[in-house]
């Protein structure tokens, strides 16, 4: 459902939006839309991880949520999750050179964001989580190997 979003995406749209919304949005919702945005860079990512990722932005961009944006506080909750959704669908692509450029275009609009900022910390555990599941999966694939192998 998400990805038949994707083809409200543009990338003017994205910078229209987020420059204009930006501080309604919040950091939080910021900081995880730049990280989907500067994955889509990042050659490693599946075509179906973008799709994903363009679905996310197109909601985002989209002027009719579930959930409208001009509510104060919870207008962009649900754009939160849909980007939120997206990253934990290529958190192990999103690498350092993905987050500096979100880091520093955060920056550009909020100020210094220390990466101890709460919002950022919250956005981060989504991708830790994800890095933290495929290690744990793969822990249990080597496991049930070795079970085979007795």
């Amino acid at each position: 459902m998400k990805e038949d979003y994707g083809k409200h995406y543009t990338e003017k749209g994205f910078w229209d939006k987020l420059k204009k919304y930006a501080i309604v949005a919040g950091k939080k919702v910021v900081y995880s839309a730049l990280l989907a945005f500067y994955a889509l860079d990042n050659p490693k990512v599946p075509l179906k991880a973008k799709a994903i990722i363009y679905g996310a932005l197109g909601y985002l961009i989209l002027p009719i949520d579930l959930v409208p944006d001009l509510i104060p506080v919870l207008g962009y909750s649900d754009d939160l999750t849909a980007l939120l959704f997206a990253i934990g669908q290529v958190g192990l692509y999103i690498n350092k050179e993905v987050r500096t450029n979100a880091l520093n275009k955060l920056e550009e609009w909020f100020g210094p964001t220390p990466t101890s900022d709460k919002d950022i910390i919250d956005v981060e555990c989504t991708i830790v989580d994800v890095e933290k599941n495929i290690d744990e999966i793969a822990v249990t694939d080597e496991d049930d190997k070795d079970d085979e192998g007795k």
